[in-house]
Parts: C-alpha cells; structure tokens; sequence
C-alpha cells in the first residue's frame, strides 16, 4: 500500500477545506463550472470520473472467472453479502439513522437524498482497492481477482435495477433514463474501454502493462481528490451551517462496514474455508467501489445533494476503518483456524 494511499483520509480531509475555501472566495468560477452541463451531464467532473474509473476497471481480468468454481463456498459467501445483505441493510440503516434517529440533526429537505447516497455506496462493491486489502492479509490472489471480476459482471447488469428497487422503497424516486444513463457513463462504457486497453498493453508483453499501470494508477486517486475540491465547493455552504453532518452520515456506514465483513469472515469460517479466503471475501464486503458511488450521486442528484456528500463520507472513512478490519482479521488468524484443526 503506497503512503499516497494509506493516508487517503488526510487527502480528502484537505480537499474538503480546500474546496470549502475556495468555493467561498471563487463562487462565480465554481458556478460557470457547474453549467457546463450537455444531457445534465457535467463534462468536467464527467471527464475526472472516467479517469477515476477507468484505471481501476484495468485491473480487473474477467478471465479469471474460471476461477469461480475452485471456491464456490467463499464466492458464494461474498455473493450473499454483497448483493443480498449490503444493499438491503444499508437502505434499513439509512431508514433508521437519517430518517429518525438523526433526523432532527439533519437539514429536512436532504434525508431522502442522503439516504439514497447512502444506497449507492452499498450497491457499488469494491473493484480496486479490495487487492490492497487483500495482500494486506495474506488473501488468495487468484481467489480476490476472481471475486472482483464476477462482481463487476453482475454490477453492469444489476446496478441499476438494485439502486432502482431501493431507493423505490425508500420512498425515492428516480426515474430510469437517468439511471440507466449513469450505469451506461460510468460502468458499461469504462468496463469497455478499460479491457481494450488493457488488451492492447498486455498484446504488447506484461512488462509493458505493468509499467502502464504503474503510470496510470495515480491517476485514479488525483481525478477523485479533484472532483472532492468540485463537490465541497458547492456543497461548503451547507456543511458551514452543519458541520455535525458528515459525522452522523459516518455511522451507518461505520456499522455497515462491520457488519457486513463480521458476517462474511464468520460465514467462510462456517463452511470450512481457508483464512486466506475468507480474508478477501470479508475485505470486499466491507469495502465500496466508491468512485463510482460517487460518480452516480453526482449523475442523478447533482453536486449540491445530499446523496454527493454521503457517498464522500464513504471516501473520508475507507482507509482508515479498511485498515482497522484488516488488522481484526489478521489478529483474530488463530481463533479463525482453531475450527478447522
């Protein structure tokens, strides 16, 4: 994990005052670039989002699907918890937390926005940093790339009916060509993109692609700390009248976190898999694929939503609370294999 990475809060933590700030002395400039809009689509956060993704998405090798079958019970394991609990336990928390709980806390006229941040989040399961996670634990590497890919399939077919559904219950509502026009920007046409030129560096001999990924990868983090300035510059208002926000959207996503990897490390354990894979399989439940998270919010709710701010709460935590649950599970390595002496 490179020092750039590991302290990724710190560099949201930045963007955030420097966005706030900026956003207060330079308002005209911010707001000529929030009308630069064609189909309600900024194109220079739509730009920044491609370079996020598109790095991270060329990481991915779909051809180690056929590796699916050599665990079936840990895939099933992160299947279970990613597309069946995560989503539909956030959109509970979310209900509790912002909808009572903190709803006297909360401006009244953004719970349903939060909320519905809060949604996309867990409907976007970890593409790129889970590896990081991974190696951090001593995972199966042909076991975390095989997860990855598989949920990146499902994730382009099941993103959107899946954010649809919740947010429908959730009393949101969203209608479908936006939806369907965020799914086909930021997941469709960057999967696309990504494996051809992936294809076309790996045509050339590893040694090439892996000097390409070295040269590209900090691309992926620079495009997010630029749009996190974008966002907190137009959302710096209303974090200055209240500031307790952020914390409070922080505690749903805090418990999401471990809950959903508790669950799938003690599954795995249950059905008799090895640490090292039930390791990834818990790593990648707990961790989201936050860049597209963000870039949805963006898409569908706009820059001054509530649902923008939530999904960067999520960007604020990840590292610090990912490298907490990888030292749970590094820890906890002898009372996971005492079940299987």
């Amino acid at each position: 994990m490179s020092a750039f990475e590991r302290y990724l809060t710190l560099w949201v933590f930045l963007c955030i005052v420097a966005g706030i700030a900026l956003g207060q002395l330079l308002p005209n400039f911010f707001q000529a670039i929030g009308r630069m809009e064609v189909a309600h689509v900024n194109l220079p956060v739509g730009l920044l989002i491609w370079v996020m993704i598109i790095p991270m998405l060329m990481k991915v090798d779909f051809s180690a699907l056929r590796e699916v079958r050599q665990h079936v019970r840990g895939i099933g394991v992160t299947l279970f918890v990613n597309w069946l609990v995560k989503p539909f336990s956030m959109a509970f928390l979310g209900w509790l937390f912002i909808r009572h709980l903190f709803a006297s806390l909360l401006p009244a006229d953004q719970l349903d926005s939060y909320i519905a941040g809060l949604i996309l989040l867990a409907a976007a399961p970890c593409t790129a940093m889970v590896f990081v996670w991974s190696r951090l634990t001593g995972g199966d590497p042909l076991f975390t790339l095989s997860q990855v890919a598989l949920n990146d399939g499902i994730m382009i077919v099941a993103f959107a009916p899946l954010v649809a559904f919740l947010l429908g219950i959730s009393a949101i509502t969203v209608p479908w060509a936006t939806l369907m026009t965020s799914v086909l920007l930021y997941i469709v046409i960057p999967v696309l993109l990504a494996q051809l030129w992936r294809k076309l560096l790996l045509g050339t001999g590893q040694a090439a692609f892996d000097a390409a990924m070295a040269r590209i990868g900090p691309w992926s983090i620079s495009a997010l700390l630029a749009t996190l300035v974008l966002l907190f510059a137009f959302q710096g208002e209303a974090i200055l009248k209240q500031p307790l926000v952020i914390a409070l959207l922080a505690v749903p996503i805090l418990i999401q976190v471990f809950f959903n990897s508790g669950l799938a490390y003690w599954l795995n354990r249950a059905f008799g898999e090895k640490h090292n894979i039930a390791c990834p399989s818990a790593l990648i439940g707990a961790s989201n694929f936050f860049e597209l998270a963000v870039a949805a919010a963006i898409s569908l709710f706009g820059f001054h939503s509530g649902a923008a701010l939530a999904t960067v709460v999520g960007v604020l935590i990840e590292v610090p609370v990912m490298l907490l649950v990888v030292r749970i599970v590094n820890t906890s390595k002898p009372w996971y294999e005492r079940s299987q002496a």
